[in-house]
Parts: C-alpha cells; structure tokens; sequence
C-alpha cells in the first residue's frame, strides 16, 4: 500500500515537473532541447506520409463503396471481427430487374429480348465489380490500414516517450542552473549540484535512447513507402483487369444486339464508349456516299451483296482499326487493331457502320471500332 502511495506521488511529480517545463517553453522562460535537422526532417516525413496514407485510404474506401452507409456498416462488422455479409451490387441489381421486365413485357419481343441480353451483360458487370472491390481490398485497402493500425501507432507512441524525456531532460539543465546558480551565493548548496548533475547525466541518458529508438522507426517510413508501392502497383492492376472485363462483356453486347433486327434503327449515337477521337454520327456524315444500289435493303432487314458495292470513284477515306473485331457474319469484315483499311459509307446504311475494305475483301464494319485518317 505505501509502495503504491509513494508510486503514485512519484508520478505525480513527474507530470507536474513536466507539466511546468511545458508551460515555461510555451511562455519562453525555459530553454528547449532541439532536435537535429535530419531528425526534424524524419519527422515531417512520417507525418505526410500518414496524412496522405489516410486520405488515400478513405477516397479509395469511397470509390469501392460509394454508400456512406454501407461503409459505415462494413466498419462495425470489422471491428466487431466478423464477416461482412454479402451484398448485391448495383450492377447485379439492375440485372435482376431487367430479367424480370423481360419476363412480364415478353421475353420473345424484341423489346425483351434486348432486356434478356442487357440483364446478362449487367451480371457480369456485377460480377466483375464484386471481383475487383474484393482485390483492392486486399491488396491494398487492407496494407494502409495495417500501417494506421500498426506501425504509426508504435511510431505516435514512441515519439510521445520522446517528447516526456526532451522535457525530463530540460527541466534537469533547468534545476542544475539553478543550483549553480545559488552555489555561488552559498557553499551549502554543493549536495544540491551534485545532485542535479547527476539527474541530469541520468536524464540526458534516456533521451538519447529514446531518440534513437524513434529515429529507427522513423527511417522505416522508407521501408512503408516501398511495400504501399507494391500495393499501388497490384491496385492498379487489379483496376485494369476489372475494366478490361467490362469493356470486353460490352463489346460482346453490343455485337449481340447488332444483330438483332431493328435494334438501333434511328439511333444517332451508338451504345459503345467514345474511345476515337471522331464521333461516329460526325465520322458517318463526313463520309462519302455511293450510288445506291438496285435491290440494296438497309443493315439487319437483309443480306448486303457485296459483289455489287463500288468504291466511290474519289473520296474513300483511310482509317485506323482501334480495337480487334470478329465478324459476326458474312457481310461483314474482320478487323485486327492498328491495321488500315479504307471505308466509305452507302444510303440507307445505318450510321453506326461503315463499308470497310482491306485487299480484295470488304464488308461491314463498325464506326466505334475505327479512328478515321484525314
């Protein structure tokens, strides 16, 4: 019981000792213990890095999980320690709507077969979404908040035992100067030098083994840099495969229903990403157009004779294939990326293709899938 008593008096006195050595820096009627530049330095460093790290981590949490409240419960089950619960994506959700549409307005329509082949496109989406918060999360939300969690909390902690000792140490040179101070006045104040020195020997001991225990932590900030890296580089990664499966399930759709019949009568812009530089209404209008032919029916109402389409006599245009294409049929020309190949439109043509020829084949080909050449 006295043990504990005179403990806690100790301590006591130590943050009082502290508390007033503060206060004196705070008012400039104590001097202060500075630390080194290159330490300073370390420190700055360490604390942009867990700035940034935190802002990084919560934008990223915010674009896996664009519902604030569903990060909020994602939180709670992982502080609880336990699984979040599976949830459907908006993808997955729209999907299931639409089959459903398809299933009451008629599936056989071709409003609802559109609807069937829509709703399969938007679960794979779903799918592909699902499959790529689930990656980031691993590989790189979860490295940022083990080094929040983990490693700034041991640097936060090591840096405040620091902090107590700078002020142990000054407040020891403080008492020493003041002991000096009054050896001059007095013999009898020799016992209180000693003393003094001595605290000060044993003061100064510690904060330099504190500093150097935080310096270390502090030089791993490197260290963090290099593994948050990795981690960016398997973000970057993880992004790029989950976009490269979403543009090759809509370019699957798009081929799908361009060949059901009607499907984009009248429609001025075409369903695929604006990926060329040239819009396809701007691109099919500023080409030039042949001679009708005898017998030639629009695009999806029947087949293109081919035998008997011409070239414009001047005026064909040169174009860059963007993008591999596979030709769903006969009337139309497979494409490879980067190759060339010389297009010109027919009347009549629906303003998403064009009439391609690369060598002695021609067929049709679409305008997304193109970069026109001046």
């Amino acid at each position: 019981m006295d043990f504990n008593m005179k403990k806690l008096a100790s301590d006591a006195g130590i943050f009082f000792t502290r508390a007033v050595q503060f206060t004196e820096e705070k008012f400039g009627q104590a001097e202060k213990t500075e630390l080194d530049a290159h330490f300073e330095n370390l420190l700055a460093r360490a604390d942009s890095t867990k700035n940034w790290t935190e802002k990084i981590l919560r934008q990223t949490e915010v674009l896996l999980q664009p519902n604030p409240s569903a990060r909020v419960e994602e939180f709670l089950y992982e502080k609880l320690d336990r699984k979040v619960p599976s949830r459907v994506t908006n993808g997955e959700l729209l999907a299931q709507y639409m089959a459903e549409a398809a299933s009451e307005l008629g599936p056989s329509t071709p409003y609802g077969k559109t609807l069937v082949k829509v709703s399969e496109a938007e679960k794979r989406l779903g799918a592909a979404e699902r499959d790529f918060t689930h990656a980031a999360s691993l590989s790189f939300l979860t490295p940022l908040r083990d080094f929040l969690e983990g490693d700034w909390k041991t640097i936060s902690k090591e840096r405040r035992l620091l902090h107590n000792r700078r002020l142990d140490l000054d407040a020891c040179k403080a008492r020493l100067k003041k002991a000096k101070a009054a050896e001059a006045k007095a013999t009898l104040w020799n016992d209180e030098v000693d003393k003094a020195e001595q605290e000060l020997r044993v003061a100064q001991t510690e904060f330099d083994r504190q500093a150097e225990v935080t310096r270390l932590l502090l030089e791993g900030i490197s260290s963090t840099h290099v593994n948050h890296l990795r981690c960016l580089h398997e973000f970057v990664k993880s992004q790029t495969t989950y976009y490269a499966q979403c543009y090759r399930h809509m370019l699957d759709l798009q081929k799908q229903l361009g060949r059901f019949p009607g499907t984009f009568v009248g429609t001025t812009e075409p369903a695929s990403p604006p990926l060329s530089s040239t819009s396809p209404t701007t691109a099919a209008a500023t080409m030039p157009v042949v001679p009708s032919v005898a017998g030639l029916a629009p695009p999806g109402e029947a087949a293109l004779c081919l035998e008997e389409v011409a070239p414009p006599a001047s005026g064909t245009r040169k174009a860059r294939v963007l993008y591999d294409y596979e030709a769903a049929d006969s009337s139309e020309l497979a494409l490879l990326a980067d190759e060339l190949i010389t297009v010109y439109s027919l009347p009549g043509m629906d303003p998403d293709w064009l009439i391609g020829e690369r060598g002695n084949k021609k067929g049709k080909v679409p305008v997304t899938y193109l970069e026109l050449l001046s």
